[in-house]
C-alpha cells in the first residue's frame, strides 16, 4: 500500500467528490475511483458509501480516514525533520560575551563549529555584562554569555556551566603557601573587588557575609583581566572563577587555592530572546551546551 493512496483516499474523504480529489492529486476520476476501490479491495470492506451524494464514509471508513490523516502528518514531520537535518546551514550568528568567557575557550568551540558547518560566520563581540544584555534585547546579537544568567520576560536563560570560585594571590602573599584558604582567612587583608553595579560583586559579598570574612576593599574593576593584574603585583587578594586564572597559574605569576569548608561557584548561562533562534544559533548553542573541560584550579581539567 502506498502512501500516495492513502492520500488520495483522504483528499476523496474531506472533499466527499471523486472529481474534486481527482483535481486536487492531478489524476482522472476513473484513476481514483481504481484506488478506492484498491484500498476496499485489501481492507476487505466498504469505505466509502457511493449512493449519496454528496459521499459519505461509513464508520469503518471515517476510523480509517482519521488513522490515514495521522500516519500521513507523522511521515510529513518525518520527512521534514530529515530534510531539515541534511540542509546545510549557512548565516552568521552573532555572540556578546561578558569579557571573562575567554578568547581561547571559545576559539575552541567555534573551530569545532565550523568544522561542521562551514558556511557560518561566528562573530564574537567581549563588552560589560550590562552591554551584553542590552545587545541581547536589542535583537543586535543571537545569543548572550553571561555570569549569574536571569530569565525575564523578554530572555530566555539557558544554564551552560559551574566554575569553581578560587582563592587568588601573588606568589609573594602570606597566604600563598596555603594548600587551601578558609574564607574568615581573609579576614584583615586587602582585597581586589569588582565594581559595585555587577552582580558578581553582591554576590562574593553576600558569601562572604555568610561566612562570617571581612575583607578590606583595596581596589576595583569591572573585569577580571584588571583583577588579575592588580593581585599579581599583590595589590591584594581576590575570589575569581578558577578557569579564568589558568593560564596565570601555569605561569606561576599568580597562585590560585581552592576554597576550604564550603564551595561557591559562579554560574555561566545563555541568554537569548524569547522567539524562535535561526538554524544556525541554536546549532552553537547546541554545541556549547555539549559542556566541554572547563580547566580547573590546579591545572587539570574538571
Amino acid at each position: 500500500m502506498h502512501l500516495a493512496s492513502l492520500k488520495v483516499f483522504c483528499d476523496v474523504a474531506r472533499q466527499r467528490s471523486f472529481s474534486q480529489a481527482a483535481r486536487v492529486n492531478d489524476l482522472t476520476q476513473s484513476a481514483v475511483s481504481q484506488v478506492i476501490s484498491q484500498l476496499e479491495r485489501r481492507m476487505r470492506t466498504r469505505l466509502i458509501d457511493r449512493s449519496t451524494r454528496p459521499l459519505q464514509l461509513t464508520a469503518l471508513g471515517q476510523a480509517f480516514f482519521e488513522g490515514c490523516q495521522a500516519l500521513l502528518a507523522q511521515y510529513d514531520e518525518l520527512e521534514a525533520s530529515i530534510r531539515s537535518a541534511c540542509a546545510e546551514v549557512a548565516g552568521t550568528v552573532r555572540i556578546a560575551a561578558i569579557y571573562s568567557v575567554g578568547l581561547s575557550d571559545m576559539g575552541q568551540y567555534v573551530r569545532r563549529f565550523t568544522a561542521r558547518q562551514p558556511k557560518v560566520h561566528i562573530h564574537i563581540d567581549y563588552l560589560h555584562p550590562d552591554e551584553v544584555t542590552h545587545r541581547v534585547v536589542e535583537g543586535i546579537v543571537d545569543l548572550g554569555l553571561v555570569s549569574f544568567p536571569r530569565k525575564t520576560s523578554e530572555l530566555a536563560a539557558v544554564p551552560w556551566r559551574d566554575e569553581e570560585m578560587v582563592f587568588v594571590c601573588s606568589p609573594k602573599h602570606p597566604l600563598a603557601g596555603r594548600r587551601a584558604v578558609r574564607p574568615t582567612d581573609l579576614n584583615g587583608h586587602r582585597f581586589v573587588h569588582f565594581d559595585r553595579n555587577l552582580v558578581i560583586r553582591r554576590r562574593i559579598d553576600k558569601f562572604l557575609r555568610e561566612q562570617r570574612a571581612t575583607v578590606e576593599v583595596a581596589c576595583t574593576f569591572d573585569n577580571i583581566e584588571n583583577i588579575k593584574q592588580a593581585v599579581a603585583v599583590d595589590a591584594g587578594v581576590a575570589l575569581l572563577p578558577a578557569p579564568t586564572v589558568h593560564r596565570e597559574v601555569e605561569a606561576g605569576t599568580l597562585v590560585a587555592r581552592p576554597l576550604a569548608g564550603c564551595r561557591f561557584v559562579r554560574p555561566l548561562g545563555i541568554i537569548h530572546r524569547r522567539q524562535r533562534l535561526s538554524a544556525a544559533a541554536r546549532g552553537f548553542m547546541e554545541l556549547l551546551l555539549e559542556q566541554g573541560q572547563v580547566p580547573a584550579a590546579n591545572g587539570t581539567p574538571r
